[in-house]
């Protein structure tokens, strides 16, 4: 294996000049498994710069970044991430000690980075020629098992209560002023939208994303009228839905903080509630305010970061043709709620039926016909 990969880094130049490709160029199912196998090549330099005797390799995911879990047999398992040009050595770093921070709250349980054998938690690591460098990180593997099958009580119940103390763990912590992590608010929102003007007749009809534009409009407009403070507002997971989630003896587990930084803790909750029913919405909920008690207006708040997110979601897999069959399905439910929402009826709490998004493709034709 040593020798792959020995001969793989004598194949790579570096033209002074050159302009260079992002590492994680892709945009057809040809180009994603070039990626793919650039991963590969870079994941196995990668973990022979670490003190690990590893006996196994598995591929997870490719999203904002590459993983691999790395299997031994004595020293528990590990998460190889390889990072996208989304975020800088800086900002990874933060989050790595972040992520050191919260390991000190006995209630939790989170990934730590693991130091390489030259003392770094951050590698930029060699790959084909024509690309850039990507940035490689190692963390130690929280043991647990994803949720299978449907929510119960206790188990939403319980994420509430993991969120709260995750949330109230993130505001004692004080961090220096080199410390570098993306900021979740209107501005990274409307970069998302921008993305999703593009993408979105794919699986919107014109009348459709007429009632998105209504909401896209509200929700920064709502934005203007909050008032963040240290109550509301502070370092926060980002992408807490149940796929980063596990359960080990019945206790959650948060992990990939891949997406951590600063925003509104109610956005934090907004993206559990999302997959939720309403009645386990009210319980995540309660679980929360069991430790951190929310504002007693909160509702109108936590259904614009619903909202919010819902639509960030759809912005962020619409480039991807594969997504798009589900996000025609989804547009049911996803069309019914942003209905509610710029009419100004509460919706989180209530089970509101699902909107036959054909009944309102007469907005698309109303658009189009110049006589009109």
């Amino acid at each position: 294996m040593r020798n792959v990969i020995r001969n793989w880094v004598k194949k790579i130049k570096i033209r002074e000049g050159e302009v260079l490709k992002p590492f994680f160029h892709f945009d057809t199912d040809e180009t994603r498994q070039s990626l793919l196998s650039r991963a590969r090549n870079v994941a196995l330099w990668a973990i022979q710069q670490y003190e690990i005797e590893w006996n196994c390799i598995h591929f997870i995911q490719l999203s904002d970044t590459i993983t691999y879990k790395i299997k031994t047999n004595t020293m528990g398992n590990y998460l190889l991430r390889i990072h996208s040009e989304r975020l800088n050595k800086e900002e990874i770093i933060s989050e790595l000690i972040f992520l050191n921070e919260l390991r000190r709250i006995d209630d939790l349980k989170v990934p730590v980075g693991i130091m390489s054998r030259s003392g770094s938690y951050v590698l930029e690591c060699a790959t084909e020629e024509g690309y850039r460098k990507p940035y490689v990180s190692m963390m130690k593997w929280v043991e647990g098992e994803h949720l299978s099958g449907e929510f119960t009580d206790s188990h939403v119940s319980s994420i509430g209560v993991m969120m709260g103390r995750l949330h109230e763990a993130s505001a004692s912590i004080n961090t220096s002023h080199n410390f570098v992590r993306p900021h979740w608010g209107i501005s990274s929102f409307r970069q998302e939208v921008t993305k999703l003007e593009r993408y979105y007749p794919r699986f919107l009809s014109g009348g459709a994303w007429m009632l998105y534009q209504k909401a896209i409009d509200k929700i920064i407009h709502q934005f203007d009228s909050m008032h963040q403070d240290a109550r509301n507002y502070g370092l926060i997971h980002a992408d807490l839905h149940s796929g980063n989630v596990v359960f080990n003896n019945g206790l959650p587990s948060p992990i990939d903080f891949g997406r951590c930084g600063y925003g509104y803790y109610l956005y934090d909750m907004a993206a559990a509630l999302l997959e939720l029913y309403p009645k386990h919405r009210w319980l995540l909920i309660r679980g929360y305010e069991s430790v951190v008690k929310l504002d007693k207006d909160y509702i109108r708040d936590l259904e614009c970061f619903f909202i919010m997110f819902m639509i960030e979601n759809y912005c962020h897999h619409s480039s991807d043709i594969r997504e798009i069959p589900s996000l025609i399905e989804e547009q049911r439910y996803a069309l019914s709620y942003i209905t509610e929402y710029i009419n100004d009826r509460e919706f989180l709490l209530k089970v509101i039926e699902p909107i036959d998004p054909e009944k309102i493709g007469f907005f698309s034709e109303l658009e189009e016909d110049p006589n009109i």
